[in-house]
């Protein structure tokens, strides 16, 4: 179906097929605490603190960690729903605020959340949940875009367009996140935790949706997710955070053969497997993580790491390429003779 007829195809490339299409530089967002009866800032929540990377055209990086890691909230940075306190945004070449408006990267940057029920208006028909970003922004038959975009998510329209989100299951309520996600004809699509409510029946046809309208519709993702086999089947590439920053990041076979860091180490480890024999005899990770509100020094990880030294609590590593693989960066110290770590000596040694 036509562009005229459905207004649902990607915007122009206008900075060419090797320009990644968003680039994160520095990304910074810290939250006040405050308490008392004058309602004084007490304290600060690191909750992103420096977090740089890109996204190619047409591919979907997977990002990963723990809860309270920074994931959503570098989400909610990259569509603006949150303001930055620090670094910059470039989409397409255009750095948001200088060349691009905060209206015209939403057109061009769409998100699925995780609680499908919460994400529609319970007083709105599907159709209008659907159709309503359309008519906001005055395109043509805004009605008709939300009914062909219900059928190229599964939905019949003539079933489901009228009906009221306590109507539907979890997978069909995402199914309508999705359309409405895909209704302003964006060129990157955020999804964070946009399967982890569901059955993994329903799971994996979602999955294969999300596939087939890449790839349909030219679609670039950012998939957030803690479940790692979901990130291997969907993405190319894989961001690891922990506690606010990047600590690993490379094509997802890669990461998922040869874990550099530490932590993604223990996150892989921590994966159930399907071989009854083997079994876990102590936890790959012990403790929770450090405190947001007073992150430790150098490496954040170096409380819990069973490979820390002295050069982990006083420097902060930097992300640097693994075995010569410039796609594959980790920031540890292990693995940078010039930090004085043991085992980067021993490594540069041999």
């Amino acid at each position: 179906m036509s562009k005229t007829e459905t207004d649902t195809t990607p915007a122009a490339d206008r900075g060419g097929p090797h320009q990644p299409l968003i680039i994160a530089s520095g990304l910074k967002k810290h939250f006040p605490v405050r308490s008392g009866l004058l309602n004084r800032q007490t304290a600060t929540v690191h909750a992103v603190d420096g977090v740089s990377f890109e996204v190619k055209k047409g591919e979907t990086l997977g990002i990963v960690g723990e809860s309270g890691c920074g994931k959503s909230t570098t989400a909610r940075l990259l569509i603006g729903l949150i303001e930055l306190d620090d670094g910059s945004i470039i989409f397409d070449g255009d750095k948001l605020g200088s060349d691009i408006s905060l209206k015209e990267l939403r057109r061009g940057v769409q998100m699925v959340f995780q609680d499908s029920y919460a994400s529609l208006n319970p007083r709105l028909t599907i159709l209008d949940s659907v159709a309503f970003g359309p008519k906001l922004h005055g395109l043509k038959d805004p009605a008709g875009i939300a009914r062909n975009l219900l059928g190229r998510v599964g939905l019949d329209p003539d079933r489901f367009a009228h009906r009221y989100p306590h109507e539907l299951s979890g997978g069909q309520r995402q199914r309508v996140n999705i359309a409405r996600a895909l209704a302003m004809s964006p060129r990157l699509v955020i999804l964070d935790e946009a399967v982890s409510a569901l059955d993994k029946s329903v799971e994996a046809q979602v999955l294969n949706l999300l596939n087939d309208l890449r790839e349909e519709l030219g679609l670039t993702y950012v998939f957030i997710s803690h479940d790692l086999n979901v990130v291997r089947y969907i993405s190319d590439r894989v961001l690891v955070m922990y506690l606010g920053e990047v600590v690993e990041v490379g094509p997802v076979e890669s990461i998922y053969e040869t874990q550099a860091h530490p932590y993604t180490a223990s996150l892989f480890a921590a994966m159930p497997s399907m071989d009854p024999d083997n079994r876990t005899e102590e936890p790959p990770l012990a403790g929770d993580p450090p405190n947001p509100i007073n992150p430790p020094s150098g490496c954040r990880f170096h409380t819990r790491c069973r490979f820390a030294e002295g050069v982990c609590a006083s420097r902060k590593p930097k992300l640097a390429t693994i075995g010569g693989d410039a796609d594959h960066l980790a920031a540890c110290h292990m693995h940078d003779a010039a930090s004085g770590h043991s085992l980067a000596l021993k490594e540069a040694a041999e």
